[in-house]
């Protein structure tokens, strides 16, 4: 199976190829980064810390996805929207890792999902995605006497804030309860903010050094709170889960999915 990276210079986009060079039946395709970066014209596999595998980085993402039977995208919503148009067009499976997509973006993807398959997933680790089933299970077993709140740190280089994870846990929490997320979403907390609103799922932000990430759902009720949490040690669990979703996506026909649908998880 023939794979590409868009954005395959940077940190996670190296860890791409190189986990692609790795999975047996995949064989890495190609690869793109911006226009006039250092990468563009060295082997790609150079550039991941490969041995040189004759093939050269570009910086035309529509010559990438001409060529390939997938797509693994970690760059940022604008161009994953673009790329989402491109996978569209050329009928390529589009592994998206992206966080930080507007609802308007969001729904470009859903457009594009018509002609192709598409995964979609916040986040594309084992762990994170069972974590994501487990919350919404307990917040339905629960109920609203418990209060839940989610708690999230990231390197400090993240741009966006919550993390898209965060956001995928609240997600599972508010469908476990029955709710609209953005109806019960309390994101912001400072000064005299009264009491807490009974119902809401709250969000807290952590940014420093290099930490892959870590999330916490809390859920907190009268004289007891249950934890459940997840630690990423290593971006490698992205990388792998990417190619997995890659190579089932393969095989689907067109549609809008994510990593539960990889992964059987219903």
């Amino acid at each position: 199976m023939r794979i590409g990276v868009v954005g395959c210079a940077g940190r996670m986009g190296q860890m791409l190829i190189r986990q692609i060079a790795a999975t047996e039946g995949c064989t890495v395709a190609g690869g793109t980064d911006r226009p006039g970066a250092p990468a563009v014209g060295r082997d790609i596999g150079a550039v991941a810390g490969l041995d040189p595998i004759g093939i050269t980085v570009i910086d035309d993402p529509v010559a990438l996805f001409v060529d390939v039977d997938a797509v693994i995208d970690f760059t940022t919503p604008e161009a994953t929207e673009r790329h989402a148009a491109l996978a569209a067009q050329a009928r390529v499976a589009h592994i998206i890792g992206t966080t930080g997509l507007s609802p308007a973006q969001i729904d470009g993807l859903k457009r594009a999902a018509q002609h192709t398959a598409i995964v979609f997933a916040p986040n594309m680790s084992l762990g994170v995605n069972l974590l994501m089933v487990l919350v919404e299970q307990v917040a339905k077993s629960l109920g609203p006497d418990f209060d839940i709140e989610i708690l999230e740190m990231h390197h400090r280089h993240k741009v966006d804030a919550p993390s898209g994870t965060a956001l995928g846990l609240g997600k599972a929490a508010a469908a476990g309860r029955g709710v609209d997320l953005d109806a019960v979403s309390d994101r912001v907390r400072d000064g005299h903010t009264g009491a807490r609103k009974p119902g809401d799922i709250g969000f807290a932000v952590l940014r420093g050094g290099d930490v892959v990430g870590d999330h916490m759902v809390v859920f907190a009720g009268e004289g007891e709170r249950i934890e459940l949490s997840h630690r990423a040690g290593s971006r490698q669990i992205f990388a792998k889960g990417a190619v997995r979703a890659a190579q089932w996506a393969h095989t689907q026909p067109p549609g809008l999915y994510s990593m539960r649908d990889v992964l059987g998880l219903g």
